[in-house]
């Protein structure tokens, strides 16, 4: 997309009708809201019905495998972007990719909500899949198609658009969570209204708030090349359709291979586009040498999210089994911990976004924000060090220390996630827009692939030594990002 192009799509968003910023953000947050709502709220439930028993409503797998399952289906979510953005740049454009994939998700979580047992939740997974792929990287990629590049308001749009996603990912727990013990698939089905909600939204709002933002597409396949690249994909569907049949009865497929592949596959995928990015003829020098520069914001995301995303599997584990639920005469649900990192993040996303500002040209830089991210991501595992001192592994905590935990990781997620979202804008080749971010969501595949591996090494007996490595991990590699920033900054090439 050329410079004019690019004016030409500002200039047809309203500036102005939302607390200052462009009126499709209102479109946008309140897409991501319901679509978040939908996702966190099967999320908060999913690992507990996995691994609960069958007469209490479950699928009665075994817990190792089930933490590992729920890191895949993590990782596959977010590989997936890989798919929906080519399809958005090459195809349908970012607009079509969005209410596809919403429509997709939709049908995942309603496959969920029905009795099916581990029929319906391999098709469910499937379909959350490849929704979740199509829309949310190019849900994001259309936010920053309405600022300008030089727009200081653009990481401050992109808090405000966080903030969205969060105040869905707070409320579905508490709702989803508090039907958990009656049944799972009632809330499974309160997260497909949700996604039903968020497609009204988006249908409804986007002609008169988002111009001809998300209506083009970035570099269109030429008639041939559609022809080809259907004839391929349709091949690979039914080659794929093929091996399944054959290795699953046979058993060369087995669980635990298929979670290998997907951890190498998190690493692969990333390694391969960053090659063709780079190698492009469509990619300027300047363009070259951003990319470079967008390698170690990436490895430094995988640790951050490595960490941020066993909320949903090693930290809900630990409420399920380590917490005290019983406080002052309430009961409460273990997904309801779910909630606590959305419910930082509705408090103190605000708080960021005017420091951003305020702060102006005397704000850290890209990278020193993602170095603060990874000290926060390590001190909040360290935390959950102190309870198993003082108190052993075998006896339950307050849950003040999961508290203070998702809290301080929030703080990190605030430094890093939605100024990497905003930096992947202003990095990415012209040409590949909405691919690198999807790249930038295959920082998240990455970590959680490699989080299906990590989770198996987690016991009661192992609980110190698995945080603390952990966490010690983080913070030393936020303190190399941080001494290495110039050379990073140099290689930005104006952008800070």
């Amino acid at each position: 997309m050329s410079a004019i192009d690019k004016e030409k799509i500002v200039s047809s968003v309203p500036q102005k009708g939302f607390f200052g910023h462009p009126r499709g953000l209102f479109t946008l947050f309140f897409t991501e809201f319901w679509e978040r709502f939908s996702y966190y709220g099967m999320r908060a439930i999913l690992v507990f019905y996995m691994y609960y028993e069958v007469s209490k409503g479950g699928l009665g797998l075994d817990e190792q495998t089930a933490l590992s399952i729920m890191s895949i289906y993590g990782s596959l979510v977010y590989m997936s972007g890989v798919i929906g953005g080519w399809l958005a740049d090459r195809v349908f454009g970012t607009s079509k990719s969005v209410f596809y994939g919403g429509v997709l998700i939709m049908l995942g979580h309603i496959a969920l909500a029905l009795p099916g047992g581990l029929t319906a939740f391999f098709v469910s997974m499937v379909l959350i899949v490849i929704g979740t792929g199509l829309l949310k990287p190019n849900v994001s990629s259309m936010v920053g198609d309405m600022y300008a590049e030089q727009d200081d308001r653009r990481d401050a749009g992109f808090s405000i658009f966080y903030m969205g996603i969060n105040l869905g990912g707070f409320l579905s727990p508490l709702i989803v969570g508090s039907v958990m013990g009656y049944s799972f698939h009632l809330g499974f089905g309160f997260a497909a209204i949700g996604m039903f909600f968020g497609l009204i939204m988006f249908l409804i709002t986007k002609k008169k708030n988002l111009g001809l933002a998300g209506t083009y597409v970035a570099n269109p396949l030429s008639p041939a090349e559609k022809k080809k690249v259907y004839l391929v994909m349709a091949g690979a569907v039914v080659l794929l359709g093929i091996i399944l049949a054959v290795t699953i009865p046979t058993g060369l497929l087995t669980i635990k291979l298929f979670i290998a592949l997907v951890g190498i596959l998190g690493f692969l995928i990333p390694t391969i586009y960053f090659i063709v990015m780079y190698r492009s003829p469509k990619t300027t020098e300047v363009e070259r040498s951003r990319v470079l520069a967008y390698i170690p914001l990436f490895l430094a995301s995988v640790m951050f999210w490595s960490i941020q995303e066993q909320g949903s599997t090693i930290l809900a584990n630990f409420a399920d089994k380590r917490t005290q639920l019983d406080i002052a005469g309430i009961h409460l649900s273990p997904a309801w911990f779910q909630s606590l990192n959305p419910l930082f993040i509705i408090l103190l996303a605000p708080v960021f976004a005017w420091l951003w500002v305020r702060l102006g040209k005397r704000q850290p830089s890209i990278p020193q924000k993602f170095s603060l991210g990874l000290l926060f991501a390590g001190l909040s595992f360290l935390l959950i060090l102190i309870p198993a001192y003082l108190g052993g592994t075998n006896s339950l905590v307050h849950p003040i220390w999961l508290v203070l935990s998702y809290l301080v990781v929030v703080i990190g997620e605030l430094c890093l996630s939605p100024v990497g979202l905003s930096a992947t804008t202003k990095l990415a080749p012209a040409a590949f827009s909405a691919q690198t971010m999807s790249l930038w969501f295959l920082s998240n595949a990455a970590a959680q692939g490699l989080n299906a591996q990590i989770v198996k090494f987690y016991r009661p007996e192992t609980e110190m030594l698995y945080f603390g490595i952990i966490g010690l991990s983080a913070i030393l590699l936020g303190i190399i990002l941080f001494f290495v920033t110039p050379l990073i900054q140099r290689q930005m090439k104006g952008v800070r």
